[in-house]
This record gives structure tokens, sequence and C-alpha cells, in this order.
């Protein structure tokens, strides 16, 4: 991703100076697909991840500062903002949101490199995001509702080239569809969102640091699960045996009741919609006619086929 926003040595050494450091170098890093990301470098050698809020208003980006100390001290695998000398811990800068994280050695996998064990891993990890949630406390609804996806999709049709109404007609009737069937009574908390693979840092076989809690929001753990598992478990077809060995390890934290299993396939398929429009929004429509986009929106269609097929019916039968 192209960044948004650029950071001179200069600005990132008067940036540094609201959370007591003294920044001898700063690297543009190419990572996400929405804020801009930068390694700081210290003038004794350390390292420090810096982040420009590119969507998120100076509440939201207060909001996940809160949230990562408050599951830090439950035990989650997380990494939480420095403080700045002010004991802010976000500063706005040019209008958007800025904050700075220690620097965590780690890995991200390619999909070659995820196997049932890993997988297990995440969903103990996953689980364990859940269970904090008294601690936290209630979370905004989020910017990734159905509601917000219909409206994304009016604006597609709206900017978007001609030939992005025939998906956006395609993914409107498939809401039409799933919106309806969703089971509003089921169990609330803390929902990642977006845990994805570039989204976890591992040491060898352990994960080191669940990241970027910023599209964290107060949902129901059922899709949150199956937003984990369509990420992690496919690649050109489901991988069963990574997939049942997800839900394993959440079982083995926090069980799934009922309703929850029950609505497992509703909140894959609405799951599957939310980053099928986000990705026409976020990245066909930056993308010059006959362009490649970052990220296929095709591709969680793919997986909501799959859903449809029934290809994860062995793993929610093994649930009980």
């Amino acid at each position: 991703m192209a960044l948004l926003t650029t950071l001179s040595i200069e600005q990132a050494r008067a940036l540094g100076e609201h959370f007591g450091l003294r920044v001898s170098a700063v690297e543009a890093l190419a990572l996400g697909s929405v804020n801009s990301n930068f390694r700081l470098v210290a003038a004794d050698g350390q390292r420090f991840f810096a982040r420009v809020y590119e969507e998120q208003a100076l509440t939201g980006a207060e909001t996940e500062v809160r949230l990562l100390s408050l599951l830090s001290r439950e035990g989650v695998h997380v990494v939480a903002h420095l403080e700045g000398t002010t004991g802010a811990r976000v500063v706005d800068w040019q209008g958007k949101p800025f904050a700075v994280f220690p620097w965590v050695e780690g890995d991200w996998l390619c999909l070659e490199r995820v196997t049932p064990e890993r997988c297990h891993a995440m969903g103990a990890a996953l689980a364990q995001v859940h269970l904090a949630s008294p601690s936290v406390g209630t979370l905004p609804a989020g910017r990734f509702r159905p509601a917000d996806m219909l409206k994304r999709l009016e604006r597609v049709e709206r900017e978007g080239e001609p030939h992005l109404r025939g998906p956006v007609e395609r993914i409107r009737r498939l809401y039409d569809k799933y919106v309806p069937l969703r089971d509003e009574q089921l169990p609330l908390g803390v929902s990642h969102g977006d845990l994805f693979r570039d989204n976890v840092l591992w040491q060898g076989p352990k994960i080191a640091a669940l990241l970027d809690f910023e599209s964290a929001a107060w949902g129901n753990f059922a899709y949150d699960l199956m937003v984990t598992a369509l990420a992690w478990c496919y690649r050109d077809a489901l991988q069963i045996s990574n997939v049942q060995a997800m839900f394993q390890g959440y079982s083995s934290v926090r069980r799934l009741d009922p309703a929850e299993r029950a609505a497992l396939e509703t909140e894959g398929a609405l799951a599957c919609l939310r980053f099928a429009t986000t990705r026409l929004t976020d990245f066909e429509m930056r993308t010059p006619v006959g362009g490649t986009p970052g990220r296929d929106y095709r591709r969680f269609l793919e997986r909501l086929a799959a859903i449809e097929s029934g290809a994860f019916a062995p793993t929610w039968a093994s649930l009980g």
C-alpha cells in the first residue's frame, strides 16, 4: 500500500519528543491497508513502531489504546502503546492521531506456514480476547456493520467504474438474504474483527503478539471466530484440518453455546460480505481500470460459496 502520510526525519524527531524518544532514523513500512506505519530508531538503538491513523478520529484511536492496556492486564498477548511525556498515549498530528508502540520481534506467516498446531493456538488466543470482555467494558459497535457496508456499496455505485455495478448488486442481494437470518441475541463482547495473518506476530510456534485492534468493536463472538477461520484456514479451498484445529483451540478456552453454533453459517456469510465490500472500496476503487488490486474482493465471495456448499459442515458437526 502507498503511504497516505509521509514522515520526514525532522517530523519524526518532533513527534518522538512527545514520547520521550530521541529519534535518529525513520523508515516507512509497507504494512496494512488503511494506516501509515513507520519504524522509528532511537539514539540508543531501540526500535519502535509508529502509526498515523488515517481513518480513525482521535477518540477512536484513544479507544484502541485503552483496550490494549486492559487486554494486556488480562494476560492477552498484545502490545500496549507508549505513554507520552504529558500522559497522553495518542497525539494529534496534522489532524490525524499518532501513536507509538514498543517494537516486537516476530514473524508473519505465509499461508504455507499455517499449520493445524498454529491454528489451534490462534483459536485459543482469540478465545482469551473474548473472555477478557467483562474487564474491558462495552466498546462502540464499530464501523463495519451491515448497514455501514450497504452505505459503502452506495458509494461504489456513485463513484466507482461501471464494471463494479455487477459485484455491488450481487453483494447487496446476499446482504438481503443473510441479514434477516442474524440472531441478535448472541453473546457479545470484545471482537477483534480483523485477525488476519498480518495481524499476528510469531516467535517460533508461539504467538508473540496480536496486533491492530483498530477495528475492534462490541460484537458477537461467533462472527469474530468465523472472520479468523476464514482468514487463516482458506487457500484455494477450505483447509479442513486447520479449521478444525482452530475451533478445537477456541473451545479449549471458551465453549460456544448452542445458539452460537447454530449461527456460524450466517455469521461466516456476513464476514465474507464485509470483506468483499471493503475490498471493493479500499482496493478496487483505488486501482486504475485494467490494473490489479492489492486485494481481491472475489476471494471472499469464493469463501462464501464454500460456506454455502457445506465445506464447514464437518467442523460444525464436531462441536456437538
